[in-house]
């Protein structure tokens, strides 16, 4: 099997895939700790108030916005969710034809982003990678230099899709991510050779090298943002690797030797959901009144912190003298915002967590669920005294906020490893029904 640093350029192939579909409504129940009229409900951090959530009326505009050619898209919430409050969505998904991104993009997705489980349930589930595949079988490569041109490809068409955005911001907007190979999340040299293998072949200005933030990779995103690469830095579940994120990516520019670095660009990826996944497994646990009233407010808190975390430290004279150079803040994207617990509104993580220069990444679900009934307004720091206090209720109960980013970590690399392995697994499969390779 080739390994990452002499894979080859890719060759173009033709796609198809296919389109959004919207789901069925469903009452859902809110537990948060956000108050206010921007959000679907009303709840104190020590009282649990219930309100399902409004009945999606018709067609998304996800759908809607399919409109003849010349036809006027139409605005969605998501233009607000940008214009107004500075936060951009983007979409956490993709597939062939990268065209059906069009429509998203019209009702207001500036950016997408991907990872090693999309690209497998892309490619597995779908004929529309045959034809490229065949060929590239055909020319001799092995499985896994196959599967790199194939995502490089889809990459290269949404990065082309994306760039009137990043052209129209300055470079601010407009990206699309890609992923490192997944088994190199404890290897250091390994992580940045291949993001500086990546970067080179998709050879596009509005893409992001995506690298996770292992304690062995943190090092890799201070070198890959030295050379002047720009990252998405991903899987990250505490507060405590977040600021070892952001000092990477300061220590990245610093050490540059780059007289701009305005083209150097950076988001931190916090994820969401997967947070009070776990902890309400250990509340249900506990089980006494105090822990289960804290179920479904860790994830939102933890937020709630990193971005205060985010306002320290992109402040001060060590950035201003950065800002002189043209440096642009890493921005916090929220990741993971689609809602694991049915009994939780579908908006959970997103609604909450909107304030300027962040991301939103949003699945399907969220993404349709936002258009159709999400309201815009800043709620990531309307109430930060609420937010310490849950996190502080929840390390009196026992729970360790370092060991939870530590499972989660874990759990996160392990999922994407075996998306890739299952994906070459899939790939070895196809290229031997298709007679092209053997065993």
């Amino acid at each position: 099997m080739a390994t990452i640093s002499r894979l080859p350029t890719p060759s173009p192939a033709a796609s198809a895939s296919s389109t959004l579909r919207p789901r069925s409504s469903q009452p859902k129940i809110l537990i948060g700790f956000y108050s206010g009229s921007t959000f679907n409900a009303k709840v104190s951090s020590s009282k649990l108030a219930v309100r399902s959530n409004p009945a999606i009326r018709g067609p998304l505009v996800v759908r809607c916005s399919q409109v003849e050619s010349g036809s006027p898209a139409k605005r969605t919430v998501l233009h607000d969710l940008y214009e107004k409050e500075g936060q951009s969505p983007w979409y956490d998904n993709l597939c062939r034809p990268v065209t059906d991104l069009l429509p998203l993009i019209a009702s207001g997705v500036r950016g997408v982003t991907s990872n090693p489980a999309i690209f497998q349930k892309a490619i597995s589930s779908s004929n529309a990678y045959n034809d490229q595949f065949r060929e590239l079988v055909r020319s001799g490569k092995d499985i896994e230099s196959a599967y790199w041109e194939l995502v490089v490809k889809d990459i290269q068409d949404a990065c082309k899709l994306f760039e009137p955005i990043y052209d129209q911001t300055d470079g601010g907007d407009g990206y699309v991510s890609v992923e490192v190979s997944p088994r190199l999340a404890d290897d250091t040299k390994g992580t940045v050779e291949a993001a500086k293998w990546l970067h080179k072949v998709v050879d596009r200005s509005n893409v992001y090298i995506k690298i996770p933030a292992t304690a062995a990779c943190v090092p890799s995103i201070k070198e890959v943002i030295s050379l002047g690469i720009s990252v998405n830095v991903t899987l990250i579940f505490s507060l405590s690797r977040y600021e070892a994120v952001i000092d990477a990516y300061l220590d990245g520019l610093e050490s540059s030797g780059l007289s701009d670095l305005s083209r150097v660009t950076s988001v931190a990826s916090f994820f969401v959901s997967r947070v009070d996944t776990l902890i309400d497994k250990k509340l249900d646990k506990i089980g006494t009144p105090e822990a289960l009233d804290l179920l479904g407010k860790a994830a939102v808190a933890q937020a709630a912190l990193a971005y205060k975390l985010y306002q320290k430290k992109f402040s001060g004279p060590r950035w201003e003298a950065l800002v002189k150079k043209g440096a642009k803040k890493q921005r916090l994207l929220w990741a993971s915002t689609s809602v694991k617990n049915p009994a939780y509104p579908d908006t959970l993580y997103v609604a909450p967590l909107i304030g300027p220069d962040t991301v939103s990444t949003m699945p399907d679900q969220a993404l349709q669920a936002f258009i159709d009934h999400g309201l815009v307004s800043r709620t990531i720091d309307s109430n930060v005294s609420e937010a310490e206090g849950v996190y502080s209720a929840l390390e009196k109960l026992g729970i360790d906020w370092s060991n939870v980013g530590s499972q989660l970590e874990l759990e996160g690399v392990d999922s994407f490893k075996k998306s890739f392995d299952s994906l070459l697994d899939t790939l070895q499969e196809k290229a031997n029904s298709l007679k092209l390779v053997s065993l």
